[in-house]
């Protein structure tokens, strides 16, 4: 298995959301911590993945620019603007 670290973040984004869903609704099933007071966590665990995928993701490299090629250089025509 030659996974890239930022394709094992991709996979692993999905369970650890839904795990950390499933313990939110523990801790509001008894009444320790309401889900209303808890539910930012899976917004920054949501972004945190995130950041970690982009920080891991490989650099393209910027295509090269297209070549000056200008316009054709004519031996009779007048070069400046119109006179």
């Amino acid at each position: 298995m030659n996974a890239e670290p930022w394709m094992i973040v991709r996979v692993v984004r999905g369970p650890i959301m839904l795990i950390l869903f499933g313990t939110l609704m523990a801790l509001n099933h008894t009444d320790r911590i309401g889900f209303e007071r808890t539910w930012p966590v899976l917004i920054i665990a949501l972004g945190l993945l995130k950041l970690a995928e982009k920080m891991l993701t490989p650099r393209v490299p910027p295509q090269p620019p297209y070549p000056n090629v200008g316009y054709p250089q004519y031996p009779n025509y007048p070069q400046g603007g119109a006179q």
